[in-house]
């Protein structure tokens, strides 16, 4: 089970490359669903701005390997308790409501870097 490092009470503006706990729920089929991590891709001009909604890319412990660059694998530590492997294939932008916890960790700049590139390539942007 996940922990945040401590359950938000409001909405707060969220970090570009920080991971939250977010409700995916419902999804139809290939959607992730649940309440899960996700990290934020969106700018932090937007977050900064109180923009309503943020664009995140959920996380999933079900590990596969050599899977780039549709996944990217994230240890464990802080607040997310399990190596988890970001969906760059199931970018969502979701309000802000969704999103249930506080920051559970956030990516090295090397690690964001990483999933930009990646992003990139499943975007088509590269």
């Amino acid at each position: 089970m996940h922990r945040p490092i401590s359950t938000r009470q409001a909405p707060m503006a969220c970090k570009r490359g920080s991971i939250y706990l977010a409700n995916f729920n419902p999804s139809k089929g290939t959607e992730p669903g649940k309440i899960r991590p996700c990290i934020v891709m969106q700018s932090n001009l937007l977050n900064e701005a109180g923009h309503p909604s943020t664009t995140v890319l959920p996380l999933t412990t079900e590990l596969i390997e050599g899977a780039a660059p549709l996944r990217y694998r994230v240890a464990a530590r802080d607040g997310l308790e399990s190596d988890s492997d970001i969906m760059l294939d199931q970018t969502r932008t979701i309000d802000n409501r969704r999103i249930t916890s506080d920051m559970m960790t956030i990516l090295t700049e090397l690690e964001i870097n990483e999933v930009d590139a990646y992003w990139r390539i499943v975007l088509g942007l590269d």
